[in-house]
């Protein structure tokens, strides 16, 4: 077993991590551009204050990854378990990323943004949201259960199903157009 590797402030860019791993270790204030991680192995890595742009992380393996102030932008994410990262320092933010069938069971994600970002069936349930901000994103057939939902904004999102009798809403923001969204459970037709 190698010993794991510390990096710090280095520029990956176009890399397969298919072929070639990523070394075990800690990232911190790394870039990673446009490169390959899709099915692979990143349990047990450090990622402080890094950010990924343009890369595609598809079904990689997160048991006890940290991600601590790790930006993802323009990123391909399907299939994620954020809910198996360390939860220790857990911080990330979205923009114009698709998270599609990932899952952030019962983790603490307050004020965390979504920004642009595709999120079709993706499991929020039993997590902490609150101040978290949806803005344009997509979130067909998301899952909302036992959520904290407290100060959330979804006043720019659109296709999400939320029952406020199973989530905590205190203060949670929406636009009109997002009112059937609320309302799906009951099967009312809501015209304008």
């Amino acid at each position: 077993m190698m010993n794991p590797v510390y990096v710090e402030g280095k520029l990956f860019d176009k890399t397969n991590f298919k072929e070639s791993a990523l070394a075990k270790g800690e990232y911190e204030n790394c870039t990673f551009t446009n490169c390959e991680f899709a099915n692979t192995d990143l349990s047990e890595i450090k990622f402080i204050d890094c950010s990924f742009t343009g890369c595609n992380l598809s079904l990689a393996k997160l048991a006890n990854t940290a991600l601590r102030e790790v930006a993802f932008k323009d990123c391909k994410m399907l299939g994620l378990h954020f809910g198996k990262c360390m939860e220790l320092g857990f911080s990330v933010s979205f923009e114009n990323c698709n998270l599609s069938q990932s899952s952030f069971y019962r983790l603490k994600l307050k004020k965390t943004r979504f920004i642009k970002s595709q999120l079709h069936e993706v499991d929020f349930a039993e997590c902490d949201l609150s101040g978290a901000s949806f803005d344009q994103c997509d979130l067909l057939q998301a899952l909302f259960e036992n959520t904290v939902l407290d100060k959330s904004d979804f006043r720019s999102a659109f296709n999400f199903s939320i029952d406020p009798s199973n989530n905590r809403m205190k203060k949670a923001r929406f636009s009109l157009s997002g009112l059937p969204g609320l309302l799906s459970k009951y099967d009312i037709d809501i015209e304008d």
